[in-house]
């Protein structure tokens, strides 16, 4: 089992702390790449949570936002399935919680948009056509996305298989 998971590296003392100071690291990060605020903090929460789960209560208050403002986050982060929620059993009240495969999850729903955009291309390009700049434009896009489409399939698969010998599985 790789080291890095064997010791903590934080003391309880320092840990609401520690777990802020990584929540708001990685929400800016997000937000860098394109992801609103909100869900890249919400998401950052739920990642770092011990269970992987937390309550609309237990995240307003550790990231000190409304319960509206947790709500928003969580919708959109349902959307493209990063998080999912459940019941708490004899409860109202829900559970966000994050899964270990929400990356490849999102990828694949990633798929789904390269397909639409290609279709989309290739009616560019027909409308267009070949000898304009910008029908050239189109089609150079469409090959990308064609060239990403199948490159990704071979990568979730790849990954698939590393993920499941790294998981002894």
């Amino acid at each position: 089992m790789d080291e890095r998971r064997k010791e903590s590296r934080v003391d309880d003392g320092d840990d609401e702390a520690a777990v802020s100071r990584f929540v708001e690291r990685f929400a800016a990060q997000l937000c860098q790449a394109g992801m609103a605020r909100m869900p890249a903090r919400v998401f950052a929460a739920l990642l770092s949570s011990e269970q992987g789960a937390l309550t609309s209560a237990e995240l307003s208050a550790q990231l000190k936002i409304s319960p509206a403002a947790v709500s928003g986050a969580v919708r959109y982060l349902a959307q493209v399935n990063m998080v999912s929620r459940e019941r708490e059993p004899g409860s109202r009240r829900e559970r966000y919680r994050v899964q270990g495969n929400q990356w490849y999850d999102a990828l694949l729903e990633r798929d789904t948009f390269l397909k639409n955009w290609q279709a989309t291309m290739r009616e560019g390009v027909e409308q267009f056509g070949l000898d304009t700049p910008q029908g050239r434009r189109i089609d150079d896009t469409l090959e990308f996305f064609r060239f990403l489409e199948k490159e990704l399939g071979s990568m979730m698969e790849r990954w698939a298989a590393h993920r499941a010998e790294r998981l002894g599985g």
